[in-house]
C-alpha cells in the first residue's frame, strides 16, 4: 500500500508540473483529448484487423505451425532455433479463444495483431511517460522543455500509427510489433529505475526483456547492453554507488533468466551445446560472409563462403542436376526446410568477412537512407520546431552540472539497435523502434527559446503541441482512409476480408477435389510456390517434403526446358508424393507439350497440380 501511495502521489506531482499555471491552452486541451484519440485511434486500427490485405510469406506459415504444435503439446518441435516460441504462444491463444478452423484461422490471427497493436499503445505510453519522468528528476537549469509529457505521448502514438501503415502492417503474420512493445517497456521500465532508483523497475526490465527474448533471439544482446547501461549511466552520470547499481542490474539478469533459461536450457540441449538461437549467426553467414542460403550440402565447398561448415543433417539430395531434395527427415511443419532451418544448417559457423562487411555496410546505409526518406513525417516536424526556434539539449558530459542527459540512455539504445541490424542485415521491420527512440529522445531535448526572446518563445509553446497533434491527427486520418480503401477493394472483389486469399484457398480446395487429405505428403517445384508462400498447402493440411529447386527462372520455363525431365518426375513420384505442385505465373500452359497437359489448374490461380500418386 505504501508503494502504491508513493506512486499515487509521484504521479499526481508530475501531473501538477504538466498543468502549471503557465502552461498552453493547447496542451490542456490536449491533455482532455487524450483519450478520445487513444479510442479513436483503436477504432481505427480494428478496421485493419478486418481489411487490412493478405501479406502472407513462408515467414508466417512457419510461426502458424508451431502454433500448431503448441496447441497439441508437441514440445519437441516448438524448440527452435530459428523462431522463438512467444507470438507461436500468442496466435495459438487466438486460435483457442476465436474458435478458428484450417479455413478461417487467418481471421483469428489478425485479431491477435491488433491485440499486439494495443499493447504497443500501452507501451508506447509507458516510454514517453517515463522518458518524461527521468527529464523531470534530471532538469536542473530552469528552463522548459518545448514538448510535454502529453505532447510527447502524442509524438509517439503517431510514430506507431504510422509504423502500422507500413512495415508493421496487421496484415503480416510476424513477431517484430510484439517485440516493439517488449523492447518498448523494457526500456520504460529503465528510464524509470534511473528516476526513481526502485528495484522494482529493474525487475520489470528484466522481465521484459525476457519476454522480447522469448519473441526474437536478437533481445538476448540488447540484454547485456541494457544492463550495460543501466550500470554506466547509474554510476557516471546519476553519481549513484556501485554496489546500488549492480544490484538493480543482477535483479534485472536473473529475472531475464527465470523467464528466459528455460528456452535456452532447452534449445542447448537440442543442439548439444550451449545456444541462445542461431538466427544472428545465420544471417551473417548468408548476407556477410557468402554462404549459400538454401539447400547447402557439405560438397558445395565453393558457396560455403567465409563459413565453416560441417552439416549434421543436410537435407537429402535425391539427384544434383537439377536439385531435386527431401525433407522427410524433419517431422515438423508445412514446408519442413525453412520451418526449423537452423536443423539444416547446423553446425554453419560464420567467420568475419572483411569484403562482404563492407559491401554489407554500403547496402545497409543505403537501406538506412531508404527509411528515413519513407518515414519523413517525423523528420518534416522537427525540423519545424527548430525552426520555431527550439533546440535540442544535448549535452552530455557527466561532468557538467548543467547536462539534463535523461536522452542519453534511450537515444543510445536505438543507435546501438540500427547498428546491430546495420552489420548483418537491415529491414524497416526490424529497426522501427530503434527510430522510435531516437526520434522522441530528440523530441523530449527540445527546449523552448531564451526567455529574452518573448514573443518567439511565446510562438513556439503555442504551435508545437499544435504542430504534433496535427501529425497525430494526420496519421490516424491516413489509416482510415486506408482501412476505407481496403474495404472498397474487397468488396469490389467479393472477398470477406483482408485475411481471406482467393489464390491461396481456391488452391487448397483444387487440391482437395484431387484426393489430397489432411496429413498428406506433396511436392513443388520453383521458387514461388514453395517458399515465397505456401499458405495453400497449410490450408490443405498437406506437407511439402519435396522439391525441385529452381531459383533463377519461373516453374513453367524451368520444366519445359528440362531435358531429364521424366528422370526427375520419376524421382519425385519414388518419394510417395500425392501431387507436384508448381507456380506458372503469367505463363500460358501449353498443350502442345503432352506432358503439361497432365497438369490440373487449382482454381482459378496461377497454382497447377501434376498427379503423382493419386488412388
Amino acid at each position: 500500500m505504501g508503494a502504491i501511495s508513493a506512486a499515487a502521489q509521484e504521479a499526481a506531482e508530475v501531473c501538477a508540473r504538466e498543468h502549471t499555471p503557465g502552461a498552453s491552452p493547447s496542451a490542456a486541451w490536449m491533455q482532455r483529448f487524450f483519450p478520445l484519440y487513444c479510442v479513436l485511434l483503436a477504432l481505427v486500427t480494428f478496421g485493419y484487423a478486418r481489411y487490412d490485405q493478405y501479406q502472407l510469406d513462408g515467414d508466417a506459415v512457419a510461426y502458424m505451425d508451431i502454433g500448431d504444435l503448441l496447441r497439441a503439446h508437441r514440445w519437441a518441435g516448438i524448440v527452435n532455433g530459428y523462431w522463438h516460441p512467444m507470438y507461436p504462444a500468442l496466435l495459438s491463444l487466438g486460435h483457442i479463444l476465436f474458435h478458428a478452423t484450417r479455413a478461417n484461422e487467418l481471421r483469428a490471427y489478425y485479431l491477435v495483431n491488433y491485440g499486439i497493436f494495443l499493447l504497443e499503445m500501452l507501451a508506447m505510453v509507458a516510454f514517453t511517460d517515463a522518458l518524461a519522468s527521468l527529464r523531470q528528476t534530471m532538469a536542473n537549469d530552469g528552463r522548459e522543455f518545448l514538448c510535454s509529457k502529453i505532447t510527447l505521448r502524442y509524438a509517439g502514438l503517431a510514430l506507431l500509427t504510422i509504423a502500422s501503415q507500413r512495415e508493421l502492417s496487421l496484415g503480416k503474420v510476424r513477431p517484430d510489433a510484439l517485440l516493439q512493445a517488449f523492447l518498448l517497456f523494457a526500456v520504460a521500465a529503465l528510464l524509470r529505475y534511473f528516476a526513481t532508483e526502485r528495484m522494482v523497475c529493474a525487475v520489470l526490465m528484466g522481465l521484459a526483456l525476457g519476454c522480447a527474448y522469448l519473441t526474437k533471439s536478437f533481445a538476448f544482446v540488447l540484454t547485456f547492453l541494457c544492463l550495460l547501461m543501466l550500470v554506466a549511466f547509474a554510476r557516471i552520470w546519476l553519481r549513484r554507488s556501485i554496489a546500488s547499481a549492480m544490484a538493480a542490474a543482477l535483479a534485472g539478469l536473473i529475472c531475464f533468466g527465470a523467464i528466459a533459461g528455460p528456452y535456452i536450457a532447452a534449445l542447448s540441449r537440442q543442439h548439444g551445446r550451449f545456444d541462445v538461437g542461431d538466427s544472428g549467426s545465420l544471417n551473417y553467414a548468408w548476407y556477410v560472409g557468402g554462404t549459400r542460403k538454401m539447400h547447402l550440402e557439405a560438397y558445395m565447398t565453393p558457396e560455403f563462403g567465409s563459413a565453416e561448415v560441417h552439416l549434421k543433417h543436410p537435407e537429402r539430395e535425391l539427384m544434383r542436376s537439377p536439385q531435386v531434395l527431401s525433407y522427410a527427415q524433419l517431422p515438423y511443419g508445412t514446408y519442413p526446410d525453412w520451418f526449423d532451418t537452423t536443423f539444416w544448417n547446423d553446425q554453419v559457423k560464420p567467420h568475419f568477412a572483411l569484403r562482404g562487411q563492407i559491401s554489407r555496410g554500403a547496402r545497409n546505409c543505403v537501406l538506412v537512407i531508404r527509411y528515413l526518406f519513407n518515414h519523413p513525417e517525423s523528420l518534416l516536424l522537427f525540423a519545424l520546431l527548430l525552426v520555431l526556434g527550439a533546440r535540442p539539449a544535448l549535452r552530455w558530459r557527466p561532468s557538467d552540472s548543467t547536462a539534463n542527459t535523461f536522452w542519453l540512455p534511450p537515444l543510445l539504445l536505438g543507435a546501438m539497435i540500427w547498428g546491430i541490424y546495420a552489420v548483418v542485415n537491415t529491414e524497416e521491420r526490424y529497426v522501427t523502434v530503434a527510430f522510435v527512440l531516437i526520434m522522441l529522445s530528440l523530441y523530449a531535448s527540445l527546449r523552448l527559446p531564451k526567455a529574452d526572446a518573448a514573443s518567439r518563445r511565446q510562438l513556439a509553446e503555442t504551435a508545437a503541441p499544435v504542430l504534433v497533434l496535427l501529425l497525430a491527427l494526420l496519421a490516424g486520418g491516413e489509416s482510415l482512409r486506408t482501412v476505407f480503401q481496403a474495404r472498397r477493394d474487397l468488396s469490389g472483389r467479393g472477398v470477406p476480408g483482408g485475411w481471406y486469399s482467393p489464390r491461396a484457398n481456391a488452391a487448397a480446395e483444387g487440391l482437395k477435389a484431387m484426393g489430397v487429405e489432411p496429413g498428406d505428403q506433396i511436392a513443388c517445384a520453383g521458387w514461388k510456390a514453395c517458399l515465397d508462400d505456401q499458405y495453400w498447402a497449410r490450408l490443405a493440411g498437406a506437407r511439402i517434403l519435396t522439391e525441385i529447386y529452381a531459383p533463377d527462372t519461373d516453374a513453367y520455363s524451368f520444366l519445359a526446358g528440362l531435358g531429364n525431365r521424366d528422370e526427375v518426375i520419376a524421382t519425385v513420384r519414388a518419394q510417395g508424393p500425392k501431387v507436384l505442385v508448381a507456380d506458372f505465373a503469367t505463363a500460358r500452359v501449353s498443350d502442345a507439350d503432352p506432358f503439361f497437359r497432365q497438369w490440373r489448374q487449382l482454381g482459378d490461380t496461377t497454382l497447377y497440380a501434376l498427379p503423382l500418386n493419386l488412388h
